[in-house]
C-alpha cells in the first residue's frame, strides 16, 4: 500500500469517487431529441480535433451506464462525479424540455443510488448547447439568466436524491481554452472575449447557487475550479512579479469574487485594455453568493519565468528535466496538491474542499490483453497523489473526498483519443472495458480508506 510503517488512514465518512464528464464519455450526443452542443459543433470541425476524433461514440456511456455501474460497484466506489449534458435536456439551450434527456439522467441517478453509489452532478462540463452560442454563447449577458434556468429544472428534477452538485466545471478553461486561445470550444481568441465571459461565468455560478436555494433541494452546492500552483523560478522581481500574474490568472481570477468578493489586482495587467472597469456592487453580491464546498481539480504545477512573448500573463513555465512527466506534458509533483489544498485554507478559510478530479494520462495499448492491465506508473501516481491530501488533511485541512480521474479511458477534448487517462481500459473499436492495475491499488485503498 504505501513506505510507511503505519498505514496513512483517512478521515471515517471520507468520500471515494470517479469522474467524468458527459461529452467525454456519453456517446450518442444527438440522441433522443438532443441538441448539438458547441463540442460536438468543434469535433466535427475538420482540424480542431487531433485525428479527427468526435464524442459521436466516445465510450458509450450514455448506452452502457449500467454496465459502468457495476464496474464502479465492483472497484467498491462510493460516489460517481458526472456532468449533465445540457442540450440533451434543453435542445436549444432554454424553452422546450425535451423530457427523454431528463428520463436518462434519472435513470443514471436512480441506478447510482441502488449500487449504493451517490450522484455527484455537475451541471456545466465545457458543452454549452449550439443554439445557445449562436446567441453569443458566454459573452451574451443574459447567458446567467439562461444557466439558473437550466439548473432550476435539474434541480427541481433531480433535487431530491442528488447529495453534491456543482455549477461549473473549471471556468478558467472555459475562458482560456475556448475564449483566449481557441483551442477549445467554441475557439475564439480575444483578451477582450475572455475577460467578459470569465464574468458571465461568475454570474451563473451565483444565479446557480440562488437557484438551488430557491429550489429546495436537499443536498450541497459548489464550485469546481482547476488549480496549479506557480513557483518562481528564481527570486528576480521579474520572475516574482510573473509568478503573481501567472497565479492570479489561473488561480485567483474565479477564487477570488466568489470568495472574497473581489478581484486580483494583477488581473489588470494581465488582461490589459481587456480588463473592464470595477463589476456592479450587485453583481460581485451575486457572485460571492455562498457555496457549500469547493471543488478542487488539481494536476501538476507550473515553475515559472518573465517572459514577454508569453499571452496574455508575460509568464511561462520552465520545463523541469528530470522528472516525471505524464502524456500530456505535465510534470508528476503530487506536493502541489499538499500546497494548493493548504493554500486555499490559508487565503480563502476552511471550508469543505472534495479533489473533485486528479489523474493521469500513461500510454495504455489500444487493446488489454490482460485484466488488470498493468499501468505502474499511474499506480505509483496515484498513490502519491493520495498521500500529499492526507499530508493536507494532516495540516488541518477540511478534505471530504476524493474522485479519481477518470473512471473510464475517454475523449482528451482536443487531444482526442490519444490521452488514457481511465482507472478501467476501454479498448474503442470493441467498448470492452477491462481494468488497470491502478483501479485495484484504488479499490483496496477504497476498501481499508487507507493508503
Amino acid at each position: 500500500m504505501n513506505a510507511h510503517a503505519d498505514p496513512l488512514r483517512f478521515p471515517p465518512g471520507f468520500v471515494w469517487g470517479a469522474a467524468t464528464a458527459a461529452y467525454q464519455v456519453e456517446g450518442s450526443p444527438l440522441a433522443d431529441g438532443a441538441g448539438p452542443s458547441i463540442w460536438h459543433r468543434f469535433s466535427h470541425t475538420p482540424g480542431r480535433v487531433r485525428d479527427g476524433d468526435t464524442g459521436d461514440v466516445a465510450c458509450d456511456h450514455y448506452r452502457r451506464y449500467p454496465e459502468d455501474i457495476a464496474l464502479m460497484r465492483s472497484l467498491g466506489l462510493q460516489s460517481y462525479r458526472f456532468s449533465i449534458a445540457w442540450s440533451r435536456v434543453l435542445p436549444e439551450g432554454r424553452g422546450r424540455i425535451n423530457q427523454a434527456g431528463l428520463d436518462h439522467y434519472a435513470r443514471v441517478v436512480d441506478a447510482l443510488l441502488e449500487a449504493g453509489i451517490a450522484p455527484n452532478i455537475t451541471l456545466y462540463h465545457w458543452d454549452l448547447p449550439a443554439a445557445l452560442d449562436d446567441r453569443g454563447g458566454w459573452l451574451n449577458p443574459d447567458i446567467a439568466d439562461w444557466f439558473a434556468d437550466y439548473a432550476t429544472l435539474m434541480f427541481r428534477t433531480l433535487g431530491d436524491r442528488v447529495p453534491l452538485w456543482s455549477t461549473l466545471n473549471e471556468p478558467w478553461v472555459v475562458a482560456d481554452g475556448g475564449y483566449m486561445h481557441g483551442v477549445l470550444a467554441p475557439g475564439h481568441r480575444s483578451a477582450f472575449e475572455a475577460a467578459i465571459a470569465a464574468h458571465h461565468l461568475l454570474l451563473a455560478h451565483g444565479r446557480g447557487v440562488q437557484a438551488f436555494r430557491a429550489s429546495g433541494a436537499r443536498g450541497q452546492i459548489g464550485l469546481v475550479v482547476n488549480l496549479e500552483p506557480k513557483y518562481p523560478a528564481s527570486h528576480s522581481p521579474a520572475d516574482l512579479a510573473a509568478t503573481l500574474r501567472a497565479e492570479a490568472y489561473m488561480n485567483r481570477q474565479y477564487l477570488d469574487p466568489v470568495l472574497r468578493g473581489t478581484h486580483a489586482e494583477e488581473l489588470a495587467e494581465v488582461f490589459g485594455e481587456a480588463w473592464p472597469a470595477p463589476r456592479p456592487a450587485e453583481q460581485m453580491a451575486v457572485i460571492r453568493e455562498p457555496i457549500d464546498w469547493l471543488g478542487v481539480n488539481y494536476y501538476t504545477r507550473s515553475v515559472v519565468r518573465a517572459d514577454e512573448s508569453a499571452w496574455p500573463q508575460r509568464a511561462s513555465a520552465v520545463p523541469q528535466r528530470g522528472a516525471l512527466h505524464t502524456e500530456t506534458a505535465w510534470e508528476v509533483y503530487p506536493r502541489g496538491l499538499t500546497d494548493t489544498l493548504t493554500w486555499v485554507k490559508n487565503r480563502y478559510g476552511n471550508l469543505p474542499i472534495y479533489i473533485t478530479e486528479n489523474g493521469s494520462a500513461f500510454f495504455d495499448p489500444p487493446s488489454a490483453e490482460v485484466d488488470p492491465l498493468p499501468d505502474p506508473l499511474r499506480t505509483q501516481t496515484l498513490h502519491k497523489h493520495l498521500a500529499a491530501v492526507h499530508a493536507a488533511i494532516g495540516a488541518g485541512v477540511d478534505v471530504r473526498g476524493y474522485y479519481a480521474w477518470s473512471l473510464l479511458d475517454n475523449l482528451e477534448w482536443a487531444h482526442g483519443y490519444s490521452k488514457r487517462f481511465g482507472l478501467l481500459h476501454v479498448d474503442y473499436a470493441t467498448q470492452r472495458r477491462t481494468r488497470k492495475a491502478s483501479a485495484l491499488a484504488y479499490a483496496a485503498v477504497i476498501a481499508a480508506n487507507a493508503l
